[in-house]
Order: structure tokens, then C-alpha cells, then sequence
């Protein structure tokens, strides 16, 4: 015959807690170094490894979560029995030791010793037995502490955060415009492609409107980050995850800060950044100083733009598909072969400056894009030193930026650039090159560069 019901809960002292499985052995510091890890900037899997779990596993955890660690997990304080703690107790008592003993041996008062063999004690033999993992696990439930979201209490205050966050577009005559269709897909929305229309306010937009929306109701307020708990933590509720597609960035998930820090290019070092590069071309007092960059079009087309900074003479590069390309397709991990990858710019860069005078090749500066991944093998090619821009910031190369928004009366966006050929490159460069310029004196800049050849010669 099996117990008496109650049995469990007269013995211990406790309801019943009916078990989801089998519990988890010291998983709060195990959680705890995995979100270390994460913050140090490795990926989910990486961290699961690192801390001594499956590499499933940190996925999960990063996702449950929503890409942030837990409130839950701060640093122990001493004031609860630790997990090793509770390794201890359970080897003193198979020991036969007393309670005073026991308590005495870690620190503890008898009564903390007494009510943690009494509540925490495994009963589903129908015995009282201590063991660390179980007794861990029962007080880690038994110390949650369930908090109804206040989204899902307060229908008011989450139907006007869904409204400001997700509600429909209107016209002048309030007729909602629904705009694409985007299915939920629980991630990020893809490069350039359609994002989900709505009133899109940002959380911390939302929080600060409820105050002057409300000024005299304080059940109507709410912070930026519990809406954005509500959209990203599993458990949470109250928001539908999808929600999160309408926010400005649209990610399914957070981004840890060590992860955005770790964004640039691995080919650039310290010694080829644009504090590096000589004051003479910063003045623009010398010829032979370039910047580039990349023009884009449609179907993966572009060109490439050299602009001298003191002449302001434009060289454009033409960059066809490399052979083996097939629209559409393409080998996982291989060469970039659309005509815009590192080793078809490298070359073209190459063959257009080479045909330069020596004096008019001293640098050439370039945003942070992988298409110049290969800069140092061009140094050796081309003879001319290669800089590379802070990130975000285009002004450092201004003559460039400018040139570029000029060449958008040829190619405008949208528009399939592979059709021109080389010729026709030329010609619009040439064109360019004959228009004259207020920054110098209403002169052409053709008529610059061979002011300064003449000079030279």
C-alpha cells in the first residue's frame, strides 16, 4: 500500500511539486558562464561548448531568453543555500551526522540546516531522502515567483502599445492601406526585401507618449524595455513575437553589444585606417591621392568610381561577371564571381591606376567593404597605398560620395549597370571630366590634371 494522500505535503511542509522532468543539475552557474560567454562575443553554440553543454542547447537558452541574460541570473548573495552548498549537506548526512553538527560545519544556523533536510527532501519512494540535485531543483521552483505580465492585467494599455506599434496605415480619409504581405517567419527580414507596414513607433516612443497621453492615470505607464521583454522573452506574453517585425530593426531576436563590436572586416588592421594616412592628402595640396568606392545596380551589376581628391578626375571601373557565373546560383563558400568580388575589383583597380604616371599613384582610400578584401596583394600590383575609412562614415571620403551622386544621373538606382560596356564607362567618365567645377575656379577637371602633367614634366 502506498502512502496516505497529504503524506508528502505533512512531511515536508510543502505542497506537492509535480515534476516537468528530470531536474537540472546546477544549471544557474552553468547558465550564468554561458551568458558570460555571450557577452564576451561568442555565437550561442560557441558559448554552449564553452560552459560544458550541448551545443543545441545555447540556442535555446539564447532564444527563451530573447538575446538577453536573465534578470534571474545575477550573482549568488549568500543568503540562500548554494548548489555546493547542498552537495556538502547531502554527504554530511549520509555521514550520520546531526543537525547541530551539520550546521556547524557550514556556517549555518541548525534551523536553515533542519527546514532544508524537511522541505527539500525527495519523497516519490515514499521516504524522506536528501539528495543535492533534487533539493536544488525544488528550491529554485519553490523560489520563483510568477508575476502576471502587466500587458496581459491591462487590456487598455496593450491595445494602445499594439496600436502605436503595429497598427495599420491610413490615408488622408482614414482608409487603411495594408501595403506587402509578409509572412512571419521567426527572423529577421531578408536584405532589401519587403518589411510589414505599420504605425512602426519604437518602444521608448510608446513609453514616453502613455505620460503625456495620460498624464493623470498611472495604471497607463510603462517602460521601453518591459515592451521590449514582452516581444522577445518567452513567457512574457501579452505581445505576439511577430510583433517584432515592425520595430525599426525587425529582429526576431536581441543582438548583444560584443557581437555588433566584432562587425568589422578581419582584413583591415590599424596600420592601413585613414589616421594613418599622410597629412598631404588630407590638404589636398599634392596630386596622386584617390578615393573609391562601389556604384550599385540591379542584379548584382555595378562599378567601380576612382576619384582623384585635388583634380577631382574620375576613372570608372568596369566590372563584368567573371567567367563561371551563373545568375541565380553559385558554389557555397567560393570565389564571389558576379564582378564585384575582391579579386575582380582588385584587378580592375590594378589595370586602370597602373596606366597612371608614377607621381598620381601615392594612395587610394576606400570604404570598409569586403570587395577590397585583397588590398594588399593591389599594394604590390598597383604601387599605391591602400587606407581604409572609419565605419559609417562616408564624409571621409567626400569627393568620392560626391561623384557618385553625380554618376546617379547615368545609373540611377534600380537600374541593371552590366549592360554598359567599358567604352560606354568611359565616355560618361570622360564627360564627368569635362564639366567644370566650382571647387576649381569654374575649371574642368580634365583641364586640372593636365595643368598639374605639365607642371610636372
Amino acid at each position: 500500500m502506498g502512502r496516505p494522500r497529504g503524506w508528502a505535503a505533512e512531511q515536508t511542509g510543502r505542497a506537492p511539486m509535480h515534476s516537468p522532468g528530470r531536474p537540472g543539475v546546477n544549471q544557474r552557474e552553468t547558465k550564468q558562464a554561458f551568458w558570460k560567454y555571450i557577452a564576451d562575443g561568442l555565437p550561442s553554440e560557441g558559448a554552449a561548448l564553452a560552459c560544458g553543454v550541448s551545443q543545441p542547447l545555447g540556442p535555446r537558452w539564447f532564444r527563451e531568453a530573447g538575446g538577453m541574460a536573465p534578470i534571474s541570473l545575477a550573482p549568488h548573495s549568500g543568503r540562500y543555500l548554494s548548489f555546493t552548498e547542498r552537495e556538502e549537506l547531502a554527504l554530511l548526512k549520509a555521514e550520520q551526522l546531526g543537525v547541530r553538527e551539520i550546521a556547524r560545519r557550514l556556517g549555518r544556523s541548525p534551523g536553515t540546516i533542519s527546514r532544508e533536510l524537511r522541505r527539500n527532501a525527495e519523497t516519490r519512494g515514499g521516504t524522506l531522502k536528501y539528495r543535492a540535485t533534487v533539493a536544488q531543483w525544488k528550491a529554485e521552483r519553490a523560489a520563483k515567483r510568477p508575476k502576471t505580465a502587466k500587458l496581459a492585467d491591462n487590456e487598455r494599455l496593450r491595445d494602445f502599445v499594439q496600436a502605436r506599434l503595429a497598427g495599420v496605415v491610413t490615408d488622408a480619409d482614414g482608409k487603411p492601406i495594408p501595403g506587402p504581405n509578409v509572412p512571419w517567419r521567426g527572423r529577421r527580414h531578408g536584405r532589401r526585401a519587403d518589411r510589414r507596414w505599420g504605425t512602426c513607433w519604437s518602444p521608448e516612443q510608446i513609453s514616453q507618449r502613455l505620460r503625456i497621453d495620460f498624464p493623470l492615470d498611472e495604471t497607463m505607464r510603462m517602460s521601453h524595455e518591459a515592451i521590449y521583454q514582452a516581444l522577445y522573452v518567452q513567457g512574457r506574453g501579452a505581445l505576439r513575437r511577430e510583433l517584432s517585425a515592425c520595430l525599426r530593426t525587425g529582429r526576431a531576436l536581441r543582438v548583444p553589444r560584443a557581437r555588433t563590436r566584432q562587425r568589422g572586416k578581419n582584413f583591415i588592421t590599424p596600420e592601413v585606417m585613414i589616421s594613418e594616412r599622410p597629412a598631404e592628402a588630407s590638404d589636398r595640396a599634392v596630386p596622386g591621392h584617390w578615393e573609391g568606392n562601389l556604384v550599385l545596380g540591379l542584379n548584382s551589376s555595378a562599378i567601380g568610381t576612382l576619384v582623384e581628391r585635388m583634380t577631382r578626375f574620375t576613372m570608372l571601373l568596369h566590372l563584368p561577371p567573371m567567367p563561371g557565373h551563373v545568375r541565380g546560383g553559385g558554389v557555397k563558400n567560393g570565389p564571389a564571381l558576379a564582378g564585384r568580388g575582391a579579386k575582380a575589383v582588385r584587378n580592375a583597380i590594378a589595370t586602370k591606376i597602373v596606366a597612371l604616371p608614377g607621381q598620381l599613384r601615392k594612395s587610394l582610400t576606400w570604404d570598409q567593404g569586403a570587395e577590397l578584401a585583397q588590398h594588399a596583394q593591389l599594394r604590390i600590383d598597383a604601387g599605391v597605398a591602400i587606407y581604409f575609412c572609419d565605419p559609417r562614415s562616408p564624409w571621409q571620403r567626400g569627393s568620392n560620395e560626391n561623384t557618385n551622386g553625380l554618376l546617379r544621373q547615368y545609373f540611377p538606382k534600380g537600374t541593371d549597370i552590366s549592360r554598359y560596356s567599358e567604352q560606354e564607362l568611359d565616355a560618361v567618365a570622360a564627360t564627368l571630366n569635362c564639366r567644370p567645377r566650382k571647387t576649381l575656379g569654374w575649371r574642368t577637371p580634365a583641364e586640372a590634371l593636365d595643368e598639374l602633367l605639365s607642371l610636372a614634366q
